[in-house]
């Protein structure tokens, strides 16, 4: 079975709108082209069609078939592509519970007009090719349990794709309707919480123990991971939760292919055009990883391109094997630390976070910060979401991946640089960002962690970066309007090649 390399998804973290796009914020008919344009020009053979936080086309398997026939003649929607839906998760998303249930009602209706689009089809091939359903997986975001799993699967089975066999009146629903396929889907978890995290392994081998599935995809998240505990945190969690998973597929014999949830900025995975070697050697058993708008839309097509065909091309190997007890340990230390970092930086983040451009319509995704909670004894912190919480710091020239670092010391390091692979490289690449002229305004809890940072990984700031966030900071001081701010904070993420 194929599974992809490069998942296209609809991440809002991108400065430069894409040609197709009409306007800034991308929806609509325009993400049905983007879903075209992932697969026909920039190598992608996988599509995740949100459907969590945000108005969603469900007719998109139809509109794709019909808008670019000619294209998907030659390749088949559900074996040499993938579309893949994400689902709002009912336990979190309480107002959204019932969007699960209409998305997986969409399924069988995107499998009749797969089937109708190939059975028409000159380029068809044998006739079981109809019954290759185009969508066959979905994710469910924030999964703590294989019973959150089995739900999804099970209510599938039993009132989707087991609906034909129930009675109305005088006849079956699937004599009156027609049948409904595919019979049974797939469920992908995607986990980002900390505790979860570290328990992957045992909710996927929960969720196949009553299952014979020939493989089996578990989606690690890397943003809310870092906005909740930090840089660091999140990638050691990721790294164990790997090298637990991996140890779980040569255990129980079923392959298990982790997706990451990458994104172009270092805090939230450090995957970019020009440094895909770098995140491969990172992140070695990753099968899939996320290809989000910055990393296709803020570089030339050509480099994008070039970057997706290499991970295409890069075969996939073993994790490697780490020191849980002791990078558990500093993933600990740290995100005790950050937490006192956000606590004092919450109010300033969210003062500029509305001035962020939009990029895709969304709604609020609640993760760790979006309830009230108590923080180190504090009132409940809310954030923005962690793109808009990354552009945010980024705009005024406080890379986000400093904040915890005061937690370690320099033995602490030497035995973080032993378990990931590209620490010095990402602090080098976030401290370019530094705008100094900035740091006397910030707490002084961050500019401990700033001079910390500054020692172990000492670089040049990038001028003009720098000069355009202390301009930020000046405009926010003397209450410049709306609309100036958000020209600045663009210039800014402009120059980066990425939003947030």
């Amino acid at each position: 079975m194929y599974v992809p390399r490069c998942m296209s998804t609809q991440h809002p973290d991108n400065v430069t709108s894409p040609f197709f796009a009409d306007q800034p914020v991308i929806q609509g008919s325009a993400e049905i082209q983007e879903g075209y344009y992932a697969y026909s020009h920039l190598g992608c053979t996988e599509q995740m069609w949100d459907c969590e936080g945000k108005e969603v086309d469900a007719f998109v398997v139809k509109k794709l078939l019909s808008r670019y026939e000619r294209f998907f003649h030659d390749r088949r929607l559900g074996s040499d592509l993938f579309l893949t839906l994400r689902v709002p998760n009912p336990r979190v998303e309480r107002a959204e519970a019932k969007v699960l249930l209409e998305t997986l009602e969409s399924i069988p209706r995107s499998f009749d007009a797969a089937r109708l689009f190939y059975r028409d089809s000159r380029d068809c091939g044998a006739d079981g090719d109809r019954e290759i359903p185009p969508i066959f997986e979905v994710i469910l975001p924030m999964t703590s349990s294989a019973d959150e799993l089995n739900r999804v699967f099970r209510y599938y089975e039993a009132f989707v794709g087991g609906k034909g066999q129930q009675r109305c009146h005088d006849t079956t629903i699937a004599d009156w309707l027609g049948s409904f396929g595919p019979p049974t889907i797939n469920v992908i978890p995607l986990i980002e919480e900390r505790e979860h995290l570290l328990e992957a392994d045992r909710i996927v081998e929960a969720y196949l123990a009553d299952k014979e599935l020939p493989w089996q995809r578990a989606f690690l998240a890397r943003s809310d991971p870092a906005l909740n505990y930090g840089l660091i945190p999140a990638v050691l969690l990721v790294k164990t939760a790997l090298a637990r998973l991996d140890r779980l597929e040569r255990r129980i014999g079923i392959p298990i292919y982790p997706i990451l949830g990458a994104g172009s900025v270092p805090f939230r995975g450090n995957l970019r055009p020009d440094n895909v070697g770098e995140a491969v050697d990172e992140y070695p058993s990753i099968q899939t990883f996320t290809i989000q708008s910055a990393f296709k839309y803020d570089h030339p097509e050509e480099i994008v391109r070039s970057a997706i065909a290499q991970l295409n091309e890069t075969p996939r190997e073993r994790a490697a094997e780490i020191d849980e007890d002791a990078v558990l340990r500093i993933a600990d230390k740290v995100a005790q630390r950050y937490e006192a970092c956000v606590a004092e930086l919450a109010p300033l983040v969210n003062a500029i976070a509305p001035f962020v451009p939009p990029r895709r319509a969304r709604k609020l995704h609640i993760g760790l910060f979006g309830y009230s909670r108590q923080l180190n004894g504090q009132s409940g912190i809310h954030l923005p979401r962690a793109i808009g919480f990354c552009a945010s710091l980024y705009s005024l020239g406080l890379p986000p991946e400093i904040l915890g670092l005061g937690a370690l010391d320099r033995s602490n390091l030497a035995a973080l640089r032993e378990s990931y692979a590209n620490l010095d490289t990402d602090m080098g690449d976030s401290l370019r960002l530094l705008c100094e002229e900035n740091l006397p305004h910030l707490p002084e809890i961050v500019r401990e962690d700033v001079r910390r940072a500054r020692e172990w990984f000492p670089c040049k700031p990038h001028k003009e970066h720098a000069r355009i966030a202390a301009g930020i900071w000046n405009a926010i001081a003397q209450g410049a309007p709306g609309q100036s701010l958000t020209e600045e904070i663009t210039r800014a993420a402009t120059y980066r090649r990425f939003l947030g």
